[in-house]
């Protein structure tokens, strides 16, 4: 072991200037130690006011709040009794609002009783006593049905010239969904966070339809590039506002720590992926010139 004494028998047996080299050594292993234990104790010291730091006491984000226990239970001050926690659902007294209806309805269904319960005659008057209504929102048999579009090539009789028909708006040709099905599964992918093993067992179970995931994956990759002029439009109309709430949370991809950025006012919500949380992430979205009000925390 480095700057290890020997013996006592071996100390009598040296000389006085080897006995001074090994004082001297000695004392330098001291302030080393000494040294190495102040930066232990700094470390030690911010350590514990890390621990104590969140989001509500630092410039740390809200992601980074750790969910702890108490280990002890908060004490009530004397004299004083703990609130009631509060129940979820609507509370006691509170005026309940009663819908009415969903602003549309796709399909009526008429309900009389074939015979009279009381006498069992089937006599029945056509005119209703009275009508109850209740409008109810529910899944079809089949939510996604498979279409077959059979598009025909004519000629006209009058000049002779061929020509096929238009396809619908709401198809791509030569892709196997349709555009607003395309739509869902890209919301639920990205904003849902709908993984594509479930997207396929939502398929199956909603149409019986069975997709590759590289289909998924080239949807995915369609419609993002459909939408980057309109996000890029967006993005420039963003710079002009007279008011932005900007914000950052940090990003997990494929475990490396991005920075997910969003701006955001009454009227419009715009997601940037970024690598870091400084000023040039900021710049890139708002522009170097922003004149309007920037909001955050």
């Amino acid at each position: 072991m480095p700057g290890q004494l020997p013996d006592q028998a071996t100390l009598r047996q040296l000389s006085t200037e080897q006995l001074v080299n090994i004082i001297v050594q000695q004392q330098q292993v001291i302030e080393q130690q000494q040294q190495a234990i102040e930066q232990l104790m700094q470390e030690v010291n911010r350590l514990k006011v890390s621990l104590g730091l969140n989001s509500q006491t630092s410039s740390q984000p809200p992601s980074t709040d750790l969910l702890k226990k108490p280990e002890k239970a908060k004490e009530q001050p004397e004299g004083t009794a703990e609130a009631p926690k509060r129940k979820p659902g609507g509370q006691l007294g509170h005026l309940g609002k009663t819908r009415k209806g969903f602003g549309r309805v796709d399909r009526y269904e008429i309900l009389r009783s074939p015979v009279c319960p009381h006498c069992g005659s089937q006599e029945l008057a056509e005119q209703p006593v009275a009508v109850s209504v209740q409008q109810v929102a529910q899944l079809v048999e089949r939510p996604i049905e498979s279409v077959e579009y059979q598009r025909h090539t004519v000629s006209c009789i009058h000049c002779g010239e061929v020509h096929a028909a238009a396809w619908p708006k709401n198809i791509v040709p030569g892709q196997d969904l349709g555009v607003n099905l395309q739509a869902l599964l890209v919301w639920l992918g990205n904003y849902g966070h709908l993984p594509y093993e479930k997207q396929q067992e939502l398929l199956h179970e909603l149409g019986d339809i069975n997709i590759g995931v590289g289909t998924l994956q080239a949807t995915n990759t369609r419609v993002y590039k459909a939408i980057v002029e309109s996000v890029s439009q967006l993005r420039e109309w963003v710079q002009q506002q007279p008011h932005v709430h900007v914000d950052e949370t940090p990003w997990p991809v494929l475990g490396v720590k991005e920075w997910l950025w969003v701006s955001a006012s009454e009227k419009f919500c715009l997601f940037h992926a970024g690598d870091t949380r400084s000023r040039a992430e900021l710049e890139q979205q708002l522009g170097t010139e922003f004149k309007g009000v920037l909001v955050t925390r």
